[in-house]
């Protein structure tokens, strides 16, 4: 009963792994097209590990070994993917707001240099003092 949760972790293993170059590029379209595979990889483990306890299944000698290293592969690339994914969040909302900002309509009116009133947004001014 272990062989298939470890052939189901190997295959969430590659998906995260998949998704996490293409994080790594910024490539989020491709990112986006992996997550359904990660997301299949991920229910199929989770049924395969969810079988495996409920018969009993325990991993002895070689197979133990290799459920280590997969479940060690599986607890690093899991980290760098959330820490990948917090990154494309953030630089998506940062694009967002940018766009957002560049969308807004033009605020109340403002007062030129003479005192006229101007709608829309102001216009840049710098100032100089000297003494």
């Amino acid at each position: 009963m272990m062989k298939p949760l470890l052939l189901a972790g190997h295959r969430l293993a590659e998906a995260l792994r998949a998704e996490n170059e293409a994080l790594a590029r910024l490539d989020l379209n491709q990112a986006a097209a992996l997550s359904t595979a990660k997301r299949q990889a991920s229910d199929a483990f989770a049924a395969a590990f969810d079988a495996a306890h409920r018969t009993g299944s325990k991993a002895e000698g070689e197979e133990r070994s290799n459920a280590e290293d997969i479940a060690g592969r599986l607890r690093d690339l899991s980290a760098e993917n959330r820490r990948l994914l917090e990154r494309a969040i953030d630089l998506q909302s940062r694009v967002i707001e940018t766009i957002a900002g560049a969308a807004r309509a033009p605020g109340p009116g403002t007062y030129g240099e003479r005192g006229d009133k101007r709608a829309g947004r102001a216009v840049p001014l710098s100032l100089s003092s000297r003494l």
